[in-house]
């Protein structure tokens, strides 16, 4: 005798249909149930979207949460963090797309959405750089730094060595506060006074240093600390 199918499988199906004629249709629990539903495949994924929501209280939120926090909530698996990190790292490359084509960076703000996409969800400092030519467009995005939660350290000589390498003629500096307020510390203050010094004896400008936190976004440039 066959066995009828869990009731899941039926209202996911029916989620697909609906995604396929009209996406904006959806309620936000019901995009979550979808996704959660590519990594729990055999499990009713309604109850843990809207726990999601509930806790975090937004699609954002849940996407930008730290792999703690998502773990930390019933039934919240490994697995389902591996997917977590899968869409953060698409959404990092889909963000990066404009700049990767060599367009030129009129704002360093422009580097702040991509680099905002790239360190959602991150527990501890990372810094990050993006090099430019001489026409100011994008060269590199590179990863300099892997910090802890509160500190990150930056080695300017293996920075200019990247920046020379790729024959760079601009920088621009970029880290995360996780949790924090975006004002920078004074190591970061003193680290970018001797970033810009030592890119200048080479020949490379540091168009700006920016620091972001989880709502707000601090511009050396725009403060008046790069002149």
């Amino acid at each position: 005798m066959s066995q009828e199918k869990p009731h899941h499988q039926g209202h996911r199906l029916r989620l697909r249909e609906r995604l396929l004629r009209n996406s904006t249709s959806l309620a936000d629990y019901e995009i979550l149930e979808l996704l959660l539903g590519l990594a729990q495949i055999r499990k009713d994924t309604k109850p843990l979207a809207k726990e999601l929501l509930r806790r975090f209280g937004s699609v954002r939120g849940v996407m930008d949460a730290r792999a703690e926090e998502l773990l930390h909530v019933p039934g919240f698996s490994a697995g389902t963090l591996a997917l977590w990190k899968l869409l953060r790292e698409f959404m990092s490359r889909y963000a990066a797309a404009p700049l990767c084509r060599r367009e030129a960076i009129e704002n360093p703000r422009q580097i702040e959405q991509m680099a905002r996409v790239r360190l959602a969800g991150c527990s501890n400092e990372e810094i990050w750089a993006a090099l430019l030519d001489a026409g100011k467009r994008f060269l590199a995005w590179v990863r300099m730094s892997e910090g802890t939660v509160n500190a990150s350290s930056l080695c300017i000589r293996n920075l200019l060595e990247q920046a020379v390498l790729c024959r760079a003629s601009g920088i621009i500096l970029v880290h995360n506060h996780p949790g924090g307020s975006d004002k920078p510390s004074g190591a970061d203050i003193e680290a970018t006074r001797h970033l810009r010094h030592a890119a200048c004896t080479l020949g490379i400008t540091l168009h700006d240093h920016l620091v972001l936190s989880e709502a707000n976004c601090y511009s050396f440039k725009e403060e008046g600390f790069l002149g």
